[in-house]
């Protein structure tokens, strides 16, 4: 089985290491991260919110799939205990005036995700850590089973062990910095410089797989920059905070977790989920302004303490006054594309540049997963199994094909 080099060991990278290791050997398989801290961006700082059947048609079978992945692999592996997988509840407040939009346009618009549910509305129980205030009408916006939780940082570590468990070889921190090809122009070789050290290392290799996340257009630049193909994804900024409240206790965890979903003002729609382990997570105040930074850490010098006092002031509204505190602020880039939806696709030889190709087949191809905007932790599982399909010449387990690079 040919080697593969994937570049980026966010949640998508890593699940696709973690699926490819099921069926070739894990010494085959390499994973390249430059951020000197694991998980620092969306993978890390993200909601974790899980839906089965929000989606446009393009991504409804992967959604589907995805969904499936989650509830799987958190029932083979303990992922209740090990990365808070629960059943979730969502509801709005007073949305009963919604109207359907195309969730892909979430990137754009700054609409919220409640507007793609599943369910019609209707009325529901209050979780017991939501303020209510006079007139608030509580509405289930989703059907039994198909929306979870997860904490998605939990769940990257998981995937990682994993996969470092298996055998797969992880450079960190370290960063692509070329390519080779051999006497045939077909890739070869990636080299890797540790940036710790500034060593570098050759890794011979015929598949690549950029999951570089927010970062993948400046990833494909480098190793290919005879190449006019600009890679059409770009950064959507999200602020965050994870805060506890004495009102979402152990004992309230049996009733499942819940995600709430409110019409703030144009361009914030603030969403509250309760996570297993008596946590909050409260975020979007997106801006597709904010500048990409070279490394995911650096987004730490970044945080607008303006962002942060409007989510603090949405936390009083929603939580009460009563000890909330702040446990983590954070500023994460999601990935995104301009047609809203993620690219799952082997980039056409004639992207690359000139004189630079790949073996035909499952022997050789540089791979594109990123793109994924809001629903990156959700469609994680989905997006690794059906990379590694692809990679490997094996049976899609979904159709992606409306996800692929037009030629």
């Amino acid at each position: 089985m040919a080697t593969t080099v994937i570049l980026g060991a966010g949640i998508i990278g890593t699940s696709t290491a973690y699926y490819l290791s099921k069926h070739q050997p894990a010494s085959s398989i390499h994973l390249v991260e430059p951020s000197p801290e694991l998980f620092a961006s969306a993978s890390g700082y993200a909601g974790g919110f899980l839906a089965k059947d929000w989606f446009s048609p393009a991504l409804a079978d992967l959604g589907a799939l995805s969904f499936e992945e989650h509830r799987k692999l958190a029932e083979k592996e303990g992922g209740a205990q090990k990365w808070g997988y629960a059943r979730s509840t969502s509801i709005s407040l007073s949305l009963a005036t919604r109207s359907k939009k195309r969730i892909d346009l979430w990137v754009r618009d700054g609409a919220s995700r409640a507007e793609a549910a599943s369910a019609s509305p209707s009325a529901g129980v209050a979780p017991p850590w939501l303020r209510r205030g006079e007139g608030d009408a509580v509405e289930v916006i989703s059907e039994e089973g198909t929306v979870a939780q997860v904490d998605p940082l939990q769940l990257s570590q998981f995937l990682l062990q994993k996969c470092i468990d298996a055998g797969v070889h992880l450079h960190h921190p370290a960063k692509a910095i070329s390519i080779q090809t051999d006497v045939r122009d077909e890739l070869s070789s990636v080299c890797v410089a540790d940036t710790e050290s500034s060593t570098e290392t050759d890794i011979p290799c015929t598949n690549i797989v950029i999951a570089a996340g927010a970062w993948s257009c400046q990833v494909f630049k480098t190793l290919f920059p005879t190449s006019s193909f600009k890679l059409p994804i770009s950064s959507l900024a999200g602020h965050s905070l994870v805060v506890t409240s004495p009102k979402w206790k152990s004992e309230h965890e049996s009733g499942g977790c819940h995600a709430l979903f409110l019409t703030g003002s144009p361009g914030y729609s603030p969403e509250i989920m309760s996570r297993i382990g008596g946590q909050i997570y409260i975020a979007g105040l997106n801006s597709a302004a904010e500048p990409l930074p070279d490394l995911a850490t650096d987004s730490r010098g970044r945080i607008s303490r303006s962002s942060i006092g409007t989510l603090r002031q949405t936390a009083k509204e929603v939580l009460g006054e009563d000890d909330v505190r702040v446990v983590r602020e954070g500023l994460c880039f999601r990935p995104v594309t301009e047609r809203g939806t993620p690219i799952l696709s082997r980039v056409p030889d004639e992207y690359l540049g000139p004189s630079i190709g790949t073996r035909p087949g499952p022997e050789g191809g540089v791979y594109v997963a990123a793109g994924h905007g809001p629903w990156g932790i959700s469609m994680s599982l989905g997006t690794g199994l059906v990379m590694a399909e692809m990679i490997q010449g094996r049976v899609l387990s979904a159709d992606v094909s409306k996800l692929a690079l037009k030629v």
